[in-house]
Order: C-alpha cells, then sequence, then structure tokens
C-alpha cells in the first residue's frame, strides 16, 4: 500500500526540480529556478499549500498545490491548483494520500469545500476524483487573454 511506502510533506526549495520534472511530464513544461520562485512565493502564504509525496528513497513521485479561493459571490473554499503523480506510481494511492493531505489542510482552515478542475480530456482523472467523493458541478469555458508589457 502506498502510505507505507510514501510519506507526504510540505514541499521545500530542494524540491524544485523534481517539481518541475513531474509538470513537465503532465504537460505544462517549466524548469526548477521557475518553480523554485514560485515556491518562495505560495509558501510564504497561509492561504496556498505545496505537498509532495516522498518515497521511501526519497524521490518526489507527486505534489498537490492548494489554495483559498475568496469572491464575493460565496463562502470562500479550497481548490485544488494541481496534482500530479509520475506515471510509473499512478494507480498506487499516492494522489488520494496527496487529496487526503490537502483536504485536512482546507478542513483546518474552517473551509467546507475543496474544488478541484480537470480537463475535459482527462477522463481517468475524473474517475479518480469522483471516486474520491467529488461530483461534477459545472462545464465550462475558460477564456485568456495575454498581456502585452
Amino acid at each position: 500500500m502506498a502510505s507505507q511506502r510514501v510519506r507526504v510533506r510540505t514541499a521545500g526549495a530542494a524540491d524544485a526540480d523534481a517539481v518541475a520534472d513531474l509538470s513537465t511530464q503532465l504537460g505544462y513544461p517549466t524548469t526548477g529556478p521557475e518553480v523554485a520562485g514560485r515556491l518562495r512565493l505560495l509558501l510564504s502564504s497561509p492561504e496556498q499549500a505545496v505537498l509532495v509525496a516522498e518515497d521511501s528513497d526519497g524521490a518526489v513521485v507527486g505534489w498537490l498545490h492548494a489554495c483559498v479561493h475568496h469572491f464575493i459571490g460565496g463562502e470562500p473554499y479550497a481548490e485544488i491548483a494541481g496534482l500530479v503523480v509520475h506515471e510509473r506510481h499512478r494507480g498506487g494511492g499516492i494522489g488520494r494520500l496527496l487529496m487526503t493531505e490537502a483536504e485536512r489542510w482546507a478542513a483546518r482552515r474552517g473551509l467546507k469545500t475543496v474544488n478541484v478542475r480537470s480537463r475535459v480530456e482527462r477522463a481517468l482523472a475524473h474517475r479518480f476524483y469522483e471516486d474520491l467523493g467529488y461530483g461534477r458541478v459545472k462545464q465550462q469555458q475558460v477564456f485568456r487573454k495575454t498581456l502585452q508589457d
């Protein structure tokens, strides 16, 4: 079972390269130095959590980023901003461990809900979230405008 071989902990600066490699594996290319800068910013806020799953050899085999969302239209909630498990370790319970820790993190902050977004083509991820008790609440389009310097 994954819980016997893997421990979940808060990410640190030394994890930047591993987090970048996993992000790139999922299709979001980035570099260790870019991630290191983002980690510095995120980990300085109590409303952000970056967790890593580490195997018994100390290798980072997954990460999760959760954050608190505040908005005018309702109560604050936690959102899973990213979850990646190394492709060789998927299906072994690591994602479940990371999600459980994120839910605990959210509950400690008094948040009542956790949201997660998943790209439409990631059917296996959708099944994973549904197996954890997450229900689909809506479909939407994402629009983006790149601002020039």
